[in-house]
């Protein structure tokens, strides 16, 4: 046993004679960067594309929305300026050092869904070099609601 691991020793310095194998394994270890966390809440109605990006405690990190990067109303909810609010959300979050984003996409409720600018959001934190934990949709679900018009028996026509 000890004459085969010789034997890898003797052809690991053979490849790397400048760095045995202990130096090596340490330099990796050395070179793993700390990863922080993040948590990415977008919201996405089909007149406006809200993120907001906090760490895990809670604490705002930055928030962008579509009003902060086209002055027209019928753009806000673009797919294209969902892109640019992402982007630009993405720089503040990079420079505080989130590297790694848990991803919480809501929109109005259900009925209506999530607007067009959702979907665009996070192609573009993945893009921008994110590494994207998980995926969950908060949107809310309306279970029964309000009384519906018309009595017992209905409406009658």
């Amino acid at each position: 046993m000890k004459a085969e691991e010789q034997q890898i020793k003797m052809k690991a310095e053979e490849v790397n004679e400048d760095k045995p194998m202990e130096k090596i394994v340490a330099s990796k270890k050395q070179e793993k960067k700390e990863s922080r966390t993040g948590i990415a809440y977008i919201f996405s109605s089909f007149n406006n594309t809200i993120v907001h990006i906090t760490d895990l405690a809670g604490n705002t990190i930055s928030r962008v929305s579509g009003g902060m990067v086209t002055k027209h109303d019928r753009l806000k909810a673009n797919p294209t300026t969902a892109m640019f609010v992402a982007k630009r959300a993405a720089e503040r979050a990079r420079d505080v050092g989130i590297n790694n984003l848990y991803i919480r996409i809501k929109g109005k409720t259900r009925a209506t869904g999530t607007g067009p600018g959702a979907h665009a959001v996070v192609k573009t934190l993945g893009k921008e070099g994110f590494k994207i934990v998980s995926i969950v949709d908060v949107t809310r679900i309306p279970r029964g609601g309000p009384k519906k018009k018309g009595g017992r028996r209905g409406r009658r026509v």
